[in-house]
């Protein structure tokens, strides 16, 4: 005598139905889980269970991470770049003072020199 088979989805099972699933599968059913494809083209995750009388294929939803929304700002790498209290002609003055920095470091002798 072979055992029934039935489809039934997991949020349609009974409390007692589910808590037997949870004695069945101690670790979780995670790793137990088969994906199934439909003639629709859509893939399940289905749970094989086995009980006394049936066999059941239990599909399970999965449950879709909620991601934030990635806003686009056409001003996000200027954000960066400088803070909001420099202007770009600020930006320009510090470059030309390091270049006269770095001059007058040369026109002084070196220790080296000296001796």
């Amino acid at each position: 005598m072979s055992k029934r088979r039935a489809i039934i989805s997991y949020d349609k099972l009974t409390i007692e139905q589910k808590k037997q699933i949870l004695r069945d599968f101690p670790d979780g059913y995670i790793n137990h889980l088969t994906s199934i494809k439909t003639p629709t083209g859509e893939v399940l995750d289905a749970l094989v269970w086995e009980t006394d009388e049936v066999i059941y294929l239990v599909k399970i939803n999965k449950v879709k991470p909620k991601a934030k929304a990635v806003v686009e700002d056409d001003d996000f790498d200027d954000d960066f770049d400088k803070p909001d209290d420099i202007k770009d002609d600020d930006l320009n003055e510090d470059d030309d003072e390091e270049d006269d920095a770095d001059d007058f470091a040369d026109d002084e002798p070196s220790d080296d020199e000296e001796d």
